[in-house]
């Protein structure tokens, strides 16, 4: 496969985990998944972490995964290189993952006495990235090693953390992150 097709193939195959994040700011609020509990050196998650945007980032992530599937042959046919299709099972694997790996990186920045919403560079950008492949992994096993090859999985950690930071500027611009990272 040419570095086009790998490139097509990696963001193809994580669509479904690039999509829960965003789904979860527009959709969240509500009740904190920590419930609003601390641990002796602070808040579990905070509040930005929540059950409606949790629930509706890995519905959106699945459904991403599922419509994808759906318009594969045409895609496939009309760019001559064979796309990946997910079950339910690798989807929702790809987008609660992606959900997860928030939630653990979140867990980690309270651990380290960083507030909601500050920096924690490589963290920020590949955490979702993370939690959707080891997910999916443990979900779908053949299938994560037979669609993330040695070039597609390099061509998501080269791709993923620039994309992250062109999705956030703009959703920064539009006032839907209080910060643009």
């Amino acid at each position: 496969m040419d570095i086009l097709g790998v490139v097509v193939t990696a963001v193809w195959a994580m669509l479904p985990a690039y999509v829960p994040n965003n789904v979860a700011v527009l959709a969240g609020g509500g009740k904190p998944i920590d419930g609003g509990r601390s641990l002796p050196d602070g808040r579990i998650l905070g509040d930005g972490k929540t059950q409606r945007g949790t629930v509706l980032g890995t519905a959106a992530g699945t459904a991403v995964a599922l419509g994808l599937t759906a318009i594969e042959p045409g895609v496939s046919a009309l760019l001559g290189y064979s796309l990946p299709t997910f079950s339910v099972r690798v989807g929702l694997g790809l987008a609660f993952g992606a959900m997860f790996g928030d939630i653990a990186a979140s867990f980690l920045k309270r651990r380290t006495g960083r507030e909601r919403g500050a920096a924690f560079p490589v963290l920020d950008q590949l955490d979702f990235a993370l939690g959707a492949l080891a997910c999916v992994w443990i979900l779908a096993p053949a299938w994560t090693e037979a669609t993330f090859t040695r070039p597609v999985l390099l061509a998501v950690v080269v791709l993923t953390p620039l994309l992250h930071v062109l999705t956030n500027v703009i959703a920064y611009a539009l006032g839907l992150k209080d910060e643009p990272w």
